[in-house]
């Protein structure tokens, strides 16, 4: 596992043994910022992200390589959380970031009432805990930590779909690539202004 572009290119990430730790491959994170790039090389340059069940951080520190302004890594597992520190230090990272060791619902419920606003969130929870789909983009659907232009990502099995819409949240896309799938969401907007963004 390696980071794919930007400042910190081809250097490699270490993750842990174990089926509840499933690092974002590096094929579908190239494919996934090939994604949020097209059109707009400089769409990281400055953004704030939530990485959710980040795992081994590898989404959150390939948007630190391409430009984010700040990553919030969220994760519940003290080990999941150490291998982030690890390899943010790794890469010499210092500054741009928070690892966050607690549950998703508790740090989404704080960061909602700090008036934190991000661009974007990805959130990959573990296979065996699937409702956790449903609970996290129910509640971003209704809280204030987005905005018009803020991109919700979820990466889940393809077997899995998760809604299309989830309060004001809205699917737009879903991207399939081998056994894995990304659905991509934004706050739901008039249809004239949705086709544009289609």
């Amino acid at each position: 596992m390696r980071v794919i572009a930007g400042k910190y290119r081809s250097r490699p990430l270490r993750s842990l043994r174990g089926m509840d730790l499933r690092p974002t491959a590096d094929r579908l994170r190239e494919t996934l910022f090939d994604v949020l790039l097209a059109g707009n090389p400089s769409a990281l340059e400055g953004s704030i992200w939530l990485d959710l069940y980040a795992g081994t951080g590898a989404v959150g520190i390939e948007a630190l390589s391409r430009g984010a302004a700040m990553v919030y890594f969220v994760e519940a597992s003290g080990k999941s959380a150490e291998l982030v520190r690890n390899n943010l230090r790794s890469l010499g990272v210092t500054s741009g970031y928070q690892v966050l060791k607690q549950e998703t619902a508790r740090t989404l419920r704080a960061l909602d009432s700090s008036g934190m606003v991000a661009d974007f969130i990805f959130l990959d929870p573990p296979y065996r805990m699937e409702d956790q789909y449903q609970s996290t983009l129910e509640f971003l659907g209704q809280s204030g930590l987005l905005r018009a232009e803020t991109l919700v990502i979820a990466e889940h099995q393809k077997r899995l779909d998760p809604s299309a819409s989830f309060g004001g949240l809205q699917r737009f896309r879903r991207l399939d690539q081998g056994d894995a799938s990304l659905s991509f969401y934004r706050l739901h907007l008039p249809s004239d202004t949705k086709a544009k963004l289609t």
